[in-house]
C-alpha cells in the first residue's frame, strides 16, 4: 500500500513541513514567544517558543502523518481499505498542518483573523467528506467506527457506518450553515460532537443487542 502511494506520501510528507520555511521566511519578524493555542472567542490561551512553533510542531505533525500511513498500511485487513480513503487519509494532516501555520503566522505577526470561523469552516467541510466516505468504508481495524460490535460482524458495521455517514455529512452541513450565519456560539459543537460521535456507537450496540448483529 505504501509502495503504490510513495508519491503522493512524498508530496504530503513535503507538505506537511511546508510552513517550516515559511517560518524560516518570517523569522526575524516573529516574536520569541508564539501564540500557539486560541480559545472559541480567538483570545491566545497557549503559547510556545518560537523555534517550537515554527520547527517543532510541524516535525510533530509530520511524526503523526508518518505514524498514521504506517498504521493504515499495516492494517491486518487493509485490502477492505479503498484507495480513495487512504488517500484521504494521507492528505488530513498535512492539511491540518496548512491551516495551523495559515492561524498561527499571520497572528502572531500581528494580523487579525477569526479563528473560530475558520476552524467550524474547516471542520463542517471535512465532516461532509468523510461522512460521504463512511457508507464505503469496508470493515477494518484503522479506518472508521471500531467498537467490539462493529469489528465482531460485518453487517453490524455496514449499517452503523451508513447511519454515521448520513449523521456525519448532515452534522458537518449543519456546521458550516452554522459558521456562516453566525447564528450560534462557537460552544454549540461540543454537543453536535456527541451526537455524532454517541449515535452510531449506541445504534451498533443496539443492532448487537437486539438483533444479534
Amino acid at each position: 500500500m505504501l509502495k503504490a502511494n510513495r508519491k503522493t506520501l512524498i508530496i504530503t510528507s513535503v507538505v506537511t513541513i511546508l510552513p517550516v520555511l515559511i517560518g524560516v521566511i518570517y523569522w526575524n519578524r516573529l516574536p520569541d514567544v508564539m501564540a500557539t493555542h486560541f480559545g472559541t472567542n480567538n483570545e491566545a490561551n497557549g503559547f510556545s517558543s518560537k523555534a517550537f512553533a515554527v520547527f517543532g510542531l510541524p516535525v510533530f505533525l509530520l511524526a503523526v502523518h508518518l505514524l498514521c500511513a504506517f498504521i493504515t498500511a499495516r492494517d491486518p485487513k487493509k485490502q477492505n481499505i479503498s484507495p480513495k480513503m487512504f488517500t484521504l487519509v494521507l492528505w488530513i494532516v498535512p492539511v491540518t498542518s496548512i491551516l495551523v501555520a495559515a492561524i498561527e503566522y499571520p497572528v502572531n505577526l500581528g494580523y487579525q483573523i477569526d479563528i473560530t470561523f475558520y476552524m467550524e469552516l474547516l471542520l463542517g467541510v471535512l465532516f461532509v467528506i468523510i461522512g460521504n466516505y463512511l457508507p464505503k468504508a469496508r470493515q477494518n481495524y484503522t479506518i472508521g467506527i471500531r467498537i467490539p460490535w462493529t469489528l465482531a460482524n460485518e453487517e453490524n458495521w455496514n449499517r452503523t457506518h451508513r447511519l454515521a455517514g448520513y449523521l456525519w455529512m448532515i452534522g458537518g452541513i449543519l456546521m458550516i450553515i452554522a459558521c456562516l450565519s453566525r447564528l450560534v456560539p462557537a460552544e454549540w459543537l461540543i454537543g453536535l460532537f456527541l451526537i455524532m460521535a454517541l449515535v452510531p456507537c449506541i445504534y451498533s450496540y443496539w443492532l448487537h443487542a437486539k438483533k444479534g448483529l
